[in-house]
């Protein structure tokens, strides 16, 4: 008998206890990130030196790639004009530094464009450093509970999107941009 007593205080107070528990109601804001990202002001400024940079490299490879097409195709006459026949040493030295040049130009594009890819990859290092920090001001202050990514979202309603909050408070907080990536440091050796 004791223990029904128990079991059914126990019952009694479960609901109650539930309901003290309850769940908040649900404040949900979206953002879009990559639009806060490319949006803020020092983004946008970062972002056009960025496509300065990758149009400076594109001419460069241009600049570089001209001369050997034309050499190229000199060399490419000559080698045509022997039909079949072995070349003399002069054209044989020729083709070779032919094949040198194209080396060391290819060579140098790369090199540029690795450093390129640092600069992008810092840029972007650096909008994502502040996009957190950016989104937990505007949640705060929006008192939301839940924030969701937009691309990720299939509808929402718009006043959901906290997006230009979030590329305001970018722009508060983000007020420039470093394009160029500090030099890598050369592996030290034991």
């Amino acid at each position: 008998m004791k223990k029904l007593a128990i079991v059914a205080a126990v019952a009694a107070f479960l609901p109650q206890a539930a309901l003290a528990q309850s769940v908040p109601a649900p404040i949900i804001i979206v953002v879009d990130g990559n639009k806060a990202g490319t949006e803020c002001n020092a983004c946008k400024t970062a972002l056009a030196q960025l496509q300065q940079q990758a149009t400076s490299l594109q001419t460069y490879r241009q600049q570089l790639a001209t001369p050997l097409q034309t050499e190229g195709q000199q060399l490419q006459a000559a080698v045509d004009a022997l039909k079949g026949k072995a070349p003399d040493a002069a054209l044989t030295a020729r083709v070779k530094a032919f094949q040198t040049k194209q080396d060391q130009a290819e060579q140098q594009v790369q090199t540029r464009a690795q450093t390129f890819e640092r600069n992008r990859n810092y840029v972007l290092q650096q909008i994502r450093t502040r996009m957190g920090p950016a989104i937990d001001a505007v949640q705060a202050r929006r008192k939301a509970n839940l924030v969701l990514d937009a691309s990720a979202t299939a509808r929402f309603s718009p006043s959901l999107d906290a997006t230009n909050d979030v590329t305001a408070e970018l722009n508060r907080t983000l007020t420039s941009i470093a394009t160029t990536a500090p030099a890598q440091q050369a592996p030290q050796g034991r």
